[in-house]
């Protein structure tokens, strides 16, 4: 058995057997893996099996039962790896200090020895007796390494949160293991005034940082295990309660897995809403008919069944460069949706209006947005003459069964608003969802047109976030079903 499985073994063993299963699940989950109950179950059955003892083996079968999809290995393989690393005390490492003094020739004896000659009193976090500066002294690594697993768990090392907290938890530990008795053995040998004292106060000195330095490298490296999770879903909240058009360039690639992440969850809630109102209710002749060749009794049931639309959605985003970076993610999130949303057809807008839905459905989403934006974006919006081209070539798809949203600030730089047309199309449609990037206290303002717009849309919201668009599309969905 190589050190590193000596040590893992030696500190599982120091823990109830479920106990590093039970943290080492806490993380797997924080880093993103799905596991549940059962396979939480399963894993215990697993590790009662192969045990703690070879790695390898562990790793491989833990692999098996947590990891279902190659990302999810990759999460799990990193997770692992960062979990049961151990080389804080790595048989690698140098001895820079060389050999211990003789304790023998000190006069007063060995100042760092337990209390009464036995184990105890404070912060004592030595192994089979020995307290934190005799293993210090005797170089006895796995016996450290379990101590300071031990003291960290006494911490409460899982609650770590912040990079803040890092030197909290790191005295904490120390003091644990019993920093405070080898801090007075270090004095008393320094106050003997002898060579042999300070030779043997200063090698304990360096031994005493090396642990610092180790103990430091356990508590970073249990923050990224236990706050990764809190981290990420603090940031996820953040990130979907801010102003797009506040985002950093940094955001954006996260912003867009969380769009993708929404969608899917939405689309999943959606589908489940369907498949039960789908069940509709028992249809008594038809059963009774289907079962007249066992009497009548009731063993096939057959259900009326109630035709559910999947959502029709004409969108037209305004892409000039006041409210470009909303319609960015609009167009993402609907394209997202695709699946569950039929017919889906997007416009976009600045002076003219253009449709983009051979766009959006032929190149990947980002480089398709990138495209429009080369094509008719960032320029000078114009309303009325958006909503003439609207009109002109497309008035004629809209039905009572399509819902319109229609994304912009409303201004139109002062030109003819066209409101005989948002007439038109409030008689024709569904109904018209307006999501204006700006506050309320905003419109009506200046050029904004918002108020001659608002009577002919059955809603006007403010959206600015990604928590407001997640709830549109919601009520979208619901509606729909």
């Amino acid at each position: 058995m190589s050190g590193t499985q000596a040590r893992t073994a030696a500190a599982a063993a120091a823990a109830p057997a479920s106990e590093p299963l039970r943290r080492f699940l806490q993380v797997a989950r924080g880093a993103g893996l799905r596991v549940s109950a059962a396979e939480g179950i399963d894993a215990a059955r697993t590790v009662e099996i192969v045990g703690y003892t070879d790695r390898t083996v562990l790793k491989d079968a833990l692999g098996l039962v947590l990891a279902k999809t190659p990302d999810e290995k990759q999460l799990y393989d990193e997770a692992f790896d960062l979990f049961f690393k151990r080389d804080e005390f790595s048989d690698a490492s140098s001895d820079r200090d060389g050999a211990p003094p003789d304790a023998d020739a000190m006069p007063e004896g060995d100042p760092f020895a337990p209390p009464s000659g036995g184990p105890g009193g404070e912060g004592m976090g030595g192994s089979g007796g020995q307290s934190l500066g005799q293993l210090l002294a005797g170089d006895d690594r796995a016996a450290l390494a379990q101590a300071m697993e031990q003291a960290a768990r006494d911490a409460g090392i899982e609650t770590i949160r912040f990079f803040t907290q890092k030197n909290l938890y790191a005295r904490r530990i120390l003091d644990r293991m019993g920093l405070r008795q080898v801090e007075r053995g270090i004095e008393a040998l320094r106050q003997s005034g002898t060579p042999e004292g300070l030779s043997r106060a200063q090698f304990m000195e360096g031994r005493l940082e090396q642990l610092r330095d180790a103990v430091r490298d356990f508590v970073e490296r249990n923050l990224v295990l236990f706050a990764r999770g809190e981290t990420e879903k603090f940031r996820e909240e953040l990130l979907k309660s801010a102003r797009l058009s506040n985002l950093e360039r940094r955001d954006l690639d996260r912003m867009r897995v969380l769009v993708r992440q929404m969608a899917k969850k939405l689309a999943a809630r959606y589908a489940q809403t369907r498949r039960v109102r789908l069940r509709g209710v028992l249809d008594t002749r038809r059963t009774i008919r289907r079962n007249m060749g066992w009497g009548g009794v009731p063993f096939v049931t057959v259900w009326k069944q109630k035709r559910i639309e999947k959502p029709r959605v004409m969108v037209l985003c305004d892409v000039s460069g006041s409210v470009a970076a909303m319609s960015q993610f609009l167009l993402m999130f609907l394209y997202a949706l695709n699946e569950t949303m039929s017919d889906i057809r997007s416009f976009a807008f600045a002076g003219s209006l253009m449709e983009v839905s051979d766009i959006l459905e032929k190149e990947p989403v980002e480089e398709a947005i990138s495209k429009i934006m080369s094509l008719i974006g960032y320029g000078s919006s114009n309303y009325g003459n958006s909503l003439a081209d609207f009109a002109d070539g497309w008035m004629r798809y809209v039905t009572n069964k399509t819902t319109i949203i229609i994304l912009g600030d409303a201004r139109g730089n002062r030109t003819d608003p066209r409101t005989e047309i948002m007439n038109e199309l409030s008689l024709r449609a569904k109904r018209i969802i307006w999501l204006n990037p700006e506050y309320r206290s905003a419109w009506g303002t200046g050029d904004s047109d918002m108020y001659r717009y608002a009577p002919f849309c059955n809603v006007v919201t403010v959206c600015n976030t990604l928590r407001h668009l997640e709830r549109v599309i919601s009520d979208i969905l619901e509606d729909a079903a």
